[in-house]
């Protein structure tokens, strides 16, 4: 077997480079196909680029509360109006503290205005309403009039202990036993656990006797059996309309989500508790029964309301054993009675810590004694966008064009390696910030444009470190492809340190921030990861390649690897080779 040729390096370093040539090409195809696919072929703008509404609310506290105004309840406001901007049906919104008493909204264009500021600016809505039926979220065909069994959901398999159990299993009814219910649940007062005659009838008292012109029940139920039937809760827009202009003693429909995506509908009676009954309510840990719960204790005047409320519904059946939470018209919850309650109640279920006190926090939130007024409402138009978004670009094309004429004037023919790299990750980059707006809600802002130009200084970086590290191996008197793959590992060991370093300041950024700066921390991260994708799959193997080739591998003038203009002398390279002298040898100068 003939010996390997002095110059190669062991084999299985620079063989099939193809290999990972091809797996960077395949990733690129994919990426870019589904980005057609899904019809998002260009990256969600942000505020301050594609315009929107900035709303500025001060939290104003009742006389005698000012304390109400601190971290905490600020934080639960910030959840529930989050809440209500996307049931608006926008996802990039943003909204958050600002010092301490400040909450600003950043609201995308396209949005309606008026109703924005409407659902942001007044205060929480929180009720407990009695549930008279609930089924899942889809509409159901029109009830008919001949009905057939029961229409009790199933009971639920969670409830224990006082008041159990979150809205986690929501069986379905059939529309003909659903039509049954809701009239049976409307008409007759007993079933109906509202503490009144008929469900149109106030929960508190009228301030004059004199009777009004009402719907009929029967008109009225039939209606509301409609409405119920034919409501959507898979839709957003539905969802959020559902509840609007109902008044607290009115039966009413809503909307509550079991799981992530899983919704279920609800036909709900009059209020009998209101969200300023409650005193305080908290998500604590039961170290006896080893689960989360759901405390709440209630005011002087909201014990009694519960305890009668209560009292009526543990003597009825599933589902007209529960009491439904309405927060801004949404279930948050409904939680099965067991036996009377008064003063104070607990949940309990298939909670963890987060979901026990961010239902904890909602309730707490109907007792604060906090309200917010509208400081400012400011209006970023899209042309004030478009310049923004096209000085940033002309800012990226200006760096972009004078790295390249560096990259060309300093490296020359091996400048096209560097400039191809920076071809496939500038697409990489654009392909996946298009496709990241319909998945994880990511907009492109004006600070993420500056991460992405930061981030071809980082890129071009990891081109030179390998380049310079190839240049020195030459220097060194060996031929190109052995340098190739000689200045790879330590080429690769000094990128990994480099890009670890940016990725790392880059993610700190993206925790500790908030607002804006989290765009320009995540495009610096995810640039910087893509440029170690590049750089392994693509530029090394292409180094490889065009190693093979005459022009680079002969170091032609021009290919920017010319041993004469880095400076090699072949005597240097054959002094290397020292042979023993022809005659005696000085001891003074050996």
């Amino acid at each position: 077997m003939a010996a390997p040729k002095k110059g190669r390096r062991p084999a299985g370093g620079q063989s099939r480079p193809g290999r990972a040539l091809a797996l960077i090409l395949i990733a690129m195809v994919a990426l870019t196909g589904g980005m057609f696919w899904s019809g998002h072929t260009t990256p969600r703008l942000g505020i301050d680029l594609a315009g929107g509404t900035s709303i500025t609310l001060k939290a104003k506290a009742e006389p005698g509360q000012e304390s109400a105004v601190n971290e905490t309840n600020m934080n639960t406001a910030v959840d529930i109006i989050e809440r209500r901007v996307n049931g608006l049906g926008v996802s990039e919104a943003e909204v958050q503290t600002q010092g301490r008493e400040n909450i600003i909204v950043n609201i995308p264009r396209g949005t309606n205005e008026k109703q924005a500021r409407e659902q942001v600016g007044t205060t929480a809505q929180l009720y407990f309403r009695p549930v008279l039926a609930v089924t899942n979220g889809a509409p159901q065909a029109a009830p008919t009039a001949t009905p057939s069994g029961s229409a009790s959901p199933k009971p639920s398999a969670t409830p224990s202990g006082a008041t159990a159990g979150e809205k986690s299993a929501t069986p379905s009814a059939t529309a003909s036993t659903q039509g049954r219910a809701l009239t049976e649940a409307l008409k007759a007062p007993s079933p109906t656990p509202t503490g009144s005659a008929s469900p149109s009838s106030s929960a508190t008292p009228k301030a004059t006797g004199t009777p009004q012109a009402t719907p009929t029940p029967d008109a009225a139920s039939a209606a509301l059996e409609q409405k119920f039937a034919a409501l959507n809760c898979l839709d957003p827009k539905q969802r959020t309309a559902v509840g609007q202009g109902v008044k607290p003693d009115q039966p009413t429909v809503a909307c509550g989500e079991d799981a992530p995506g899983v919704w279920s509908k609800y036909l709900l009676g009059p209020a009998e508790v209101e969200g300023r009954d409650v005193d305080d309510a908290k998500g604590v840990f039961d170290q006896q029964r080893g689960m989360w719960i759901v405390t709440m204790d209630f005011t002087d005047g909201g014990s009694k309301k519960f305890q009668s409320i209560t009292g009526k519904l543990s003597q009825q059946a599933d589902p007209q054993n529960r009491f439904a939470i309405v927060l801004d018209g949404e279930v948050v919850s409904a939680p099965s009675v067991r036996q009377t309650l008064s003063a104070s109640a607990e949940i309990s279920g298939s909670f963890n810590q987060q979901s026990a006190q961010d239902l904890g926090n909602i309730l707490s939130y109907g007792a604060l004694p906090l309200s917010f007024q509208t400081q400012s409402v400011d209006t970023v138009t899209a042309a004030l966008g478009d310049e923004q978004l096209e000085a940033g670009l002309i800012a990226g094309a200006i760096g972009l064009a004078l790295v390249v004429i560096y990259l060309v004037v300093y490296y020359r023919g091996l400048s096209l390696v560097a400039i191809l790299s920076l071809g496939v990750s500038a697409l990489l980059t654009y392909v996946i910030m298009s496709l990241l707006g319909p998945a994880i809600g990511f907009a492109l802002n004006l600070p993420a444009v500056c991460g992405a130009i930061v981030a071809i200084g980082i890129t071009a970086d990891s081109f030179i470190v390998y380049f310079e590290r190839i240049r020195d191996e030459i220097r060194d008197g060996r031929t190109l492809r052995p340098a190739v793959e000689r200045a790879w590992p330590r080429a690769r060991r000094t990128i990994l340190v480099s890009d670890f370093v940016s990725f790392l300041a880059a993610a700190v950024l993206f925790v500790v921030t908030v607002g804006k700066v989290k765009g320009f921390a995540f495009t610096l991260g995810l640039t910087t990861l893509l440029d170690v994708v590049v750089v392994f799959l693509f530029t090394k193997p292409i180094m490889t390649l065009l190693a093979r080739t005459k022009f680079f591998g002969d170091g032609h003038s021009l290919s920017g690897l010319d041993p004469k203009t880095l400076g090699v002398k072949p005597p240097l390279r054959r002094s290397r080779r020292t042979t023993a002298p022809a005659g005696p040898v000085d001891p003074k100068e050996a």
